[in-house]
C-alpha cells in the first residue's frame, strides 16, 4: 500500500468570524498527483499556506512525511518544494545566485547542488539567463525559476499553487511531464489549479473546495459516477455555482 506523505486532520482557519477553511481531512499518498480545485476565495491558498507553515491553523493538524508542520517545522519543511501563486524572488540576485542560495538553505553538498542547478537550467531552457538579474525576468521566466527552486533538492512532497500561470504552452507541457515523472518515482504532488483540463488529465484524485469545505473528493471517474456528469468542468460548476448559475446551466 502507498504511504501517505501528506496527512491533514480537521484543519481549520478562521479570520475573526469568517471561516476560511473548515475542518479539512484528507491524505495524499506517495506516487499521487492530488488536485485541489475551487472558485476564487474558496480557501485553496489559505490551505496551502497552512500546509507549508506560512499560516498557523486555528485548529487541526497536518503532517508531511510523518512530521507535524507546527511541532516539527524544520523537519517538515525539508521534505517539500513550494511554488506559490505569485513568484517570490530576490530580484537583485542573478538566477544562478538565487538557485545556489536555495541549495545552501537545504544544505546540499556542492557537487550535487551544482549538478542539479545545471540540469534544471537546461530542462527549462534558462542556461543563457543564469547570469541575469531576476528583476529583469518576465512573469513566465520567474515562474520557471520558482519551479527550479522547488525541484532543486528533490523533495518527496510538492505544493504547487497555480503552477502553469504565465507559462507558455511548451513550458506547461514540460511541467506536466515533470510532474508525472515525480509521481512515478514515489513523490506526492498537491496542486491547485483553475484549469480543468490539466486537473482532469493529470490528477489521480481531486478535492473540490467551496466556501472552505470539501464538497467532493475522489478520482475523476468517481466524481463522474457520483454526479452523473461527463466533464470535470460540469461537476465543478454544479458543486460550486450559485443557485442562479445552476438553474441557468440546467436551461442551457
Amino acid at each position: 500500500m502507498p504511504l501517505p506523505l501528506i496527512e491533514v486532520d480537521q484543519l481549520s482557519k478562521r479570520f475573526g468570524s469568517i471561516v476560511a477553511v473548515n475542518q479539512l481531512s484528507f491524505s495524499v499518498n506517495a506516487g499521487e498527483i492530488f488536485g485541489f480545485l475551487g472558485p476564487n476565495g474558496a480557501g485553496k491558498t489559505t490551505t496551502i499556506k497552512m500546509l507549508t507553515g506560512l499560516a498557523r491553523p486555528t485548529a487541526g493538524h497536518a503532517r508531511l512525511n510523518g512530521f507535524d508542520i507546527l511541532r516539527q517545522p524544520l523537519q517538515a519543511k525539508r521534505v517539500f518544494g513550494y511554488v506559490p501563486d505569485e513568484p517570490q524572488l530576490y530580484e537583485k540576485l542573478t538566477l544562478y545566485e538565487f538557485l545556489n542560495f536555495v541549495g545552501d538553505v537545504y544544505e546540499m553538498n556542492a557537487e550535487r547542488k551544482g549538478r542539479r542547478i545545471g540540469e534544471l537550467l537546461k530542462l527549462f531552457g534558462l542556461e543563457q539567463d543564469a547570469g541575469s538579474l531576476l528583476g529583469s525576468f518576465s512573469h513566465g521566466m520567474k515562474q520557471k525559476v520558482m519551479l527550479c527552486s522547488a525541484l532543486l533538492h528533490e523533495p518527496k512532497v510538492y505544493f504547487l499553487d497555480e503552477p502553469t500561470v504565465g507559462l507558455d504552452p511548451r513550458s506547461a507541457k514540460l511541467l506536466k511531464g515533470v510532474l508525472k515523472d515525480i509521481a512515478a518515482t514515489g513523490g506526492a504532488i498537491f496542486m491547485s489549479t483553475h484549469i480543468m483540463e490539466i486537473a482532469q488529465a493529470l490528477c489521480d484524485r481531486i478535492a473540490i473546495l467551496d466556501r472552505g469545505n470539501i464538497v467532493a473528493l475522489g478520482s475523476v471517474h468517481e466524481l463522474r459516477s457520483l454526479q452523473g456528469q461527463e466533464t470535470l468542468e460540469d461537476i465543478f460548476l454544479t458543486l460550486t455555482g450559485t443557485a442562479e448559475e445552476r438553474n441557468l446551466a440546467s436551461i442551457i
